[in-house]
């Protein structure tokens, strides 16, 4: 697994995702981290389930501010 580092366009993205839908913005970056070197993320058969699970065991809140910096002005 690569190690993402989010750059400013993906932060602005991110933090603009955010103020509109806390949950889908950390869907977007769990996606982000689970890509591989050419942007596919692959999911079991039922991808909504796993990437249900996944949100869980990654994030302790899926709905708080995940990124480094702190949460958006």
């Amino acid at each position: 697994m690569l190690n993402f580092h989010p750059n400013r366009a993906f932060r602005r993205d991110y933090d603009r995702l955010f103020r509109k839908d806390p949950l889908a913005a950390n869907a977007l970056l769990l996606m982000a981290e689970l890509a591989d070197e050419h942007g596919q993320v692959r999911l079991g058969p039922c991808p909504e389930r796993d990437l249900r699970d996944l949100l869980m065991t990654r994030f302790d809140d899926c709905r708080a501010y995940q990124l480094s910096g702190g949460s958006p002005k």
